[in-house]
């Protein structure tokens, strides 16, 4: 029963902030792989909760938005989220041109938003 209310509330909420959070999740899910293992197990249960919540909700922004639009969005908040965490948390280079791509996966992602043709 829970599980039902769960989702009716879920696929109430406006469509593009569900895809966003699923974006995050997916940032949280693939910068935790670096510290997955049997030695961590609650850091790992973490990351299978992260990936799960992030598709369940990328499911539901499916549900109202374009197959596409939602799926290149949810990447690319994933991959531009992935791309810092690293450099922050990981020490990876900050590049001009990492810096760079960064931005051009920003833009992409507000592109696609605005020509998606979606007004949810």
């Amino acid at each position: 029963m829970f599980h039902l209310v769960a989702m009716s509330w879920v696929m109430s909420i406006n469509p593009w902030a569900t895809l966003v959070v699923a974006g995050l999740l997916e940032v949280l899910w693939a910068s935790g792989l670096k510290n997955v293992g049997l030695n961590r197990p609650l850091t790992s249960l973490g990351v299978l909760v992260a990936l799960a919540g992030s598709m369940v909700l990328l499911w539901a922004a499916t549900q109202k938005l374009p197959i596409g639009t939602a799926y290149a969005i949810w990447t690319g908040i994933g991959a531009v989220g992935a791309a810092l965490v690293g450099i922050v948390v990981y020490g990876e280079p900050a590049t001009a041109v990492r810096a760079a791509c960064i931005l051009l996966i920003v833009a992409g992602i507000v592109g696609l938003k605005l020509f998606s043709g979606a007004h949810a």
